[in-house]
């Protein structure tokens, strides 16, 4: 899963220019731990930013066994069409800027490390992906 996950995100990242991310241990063993607490809460939300300082987060959620691991990123990556280059938060042609953040995570310039966790439970396979460090940094733009 991390190879498929590391290759996809360096594929929207080559299309726009930015270099290559590397995996990360310990950001996939919290993102494993955070995936594993929403399948078993049934919560989908993201962590509080308290609990992963110097850290962006991803998240996906689907019908188990449904989707393969290229369509999980791709969920995200495809919020490309959305995308205007314009500082965070005004890069969005829809005026939501949420509606294309997946997107600039993945492609954000000073992000370098990627580490994702999967886990099944209440109906549903939840995709947790983290990021450091992060993107979306107000008054920035992605790339």
């Amino acid at each position: 899963m991390l190879a498929v996950m590391l290759r996809t995100h360096n594929e929207a990242r080559a299309e726009v220019g930015t270099p290559d991310l590397v995996l990360d241990d310990d950001l996939s063993a919290q993102a494993i731990e955070y995936a594993q607490e929403l399948a078993d809460t049934g919560r989908f939300e993201h962590s509080p930013q308290s609990a992963r300082p110097g850290q962006g987060e991803n998240l996906w959620a689907g019908t188990p066994s449904a989707f393969s691991y290229e369509e999980m990123a791709e969920a995200w990556i495809e919020e490309k069409q959305f995308y205007v280059h314009m500082p965070f938060p005004y890069f969005s042609n829809t005026g939501r800027w949420q509606d294309v953040g997946h997107y600039t995570q993945i492609i954000w310039r000073d992000t370098t490390r990627l580490g994702c966790g999967l886990a099944t439970g209440s109906g549903r396979d939840y995709l947790v992906c983290r990021y450091g460090p992060p993107g979306n940094v107000a008054g920035e733009y992605a790339y």
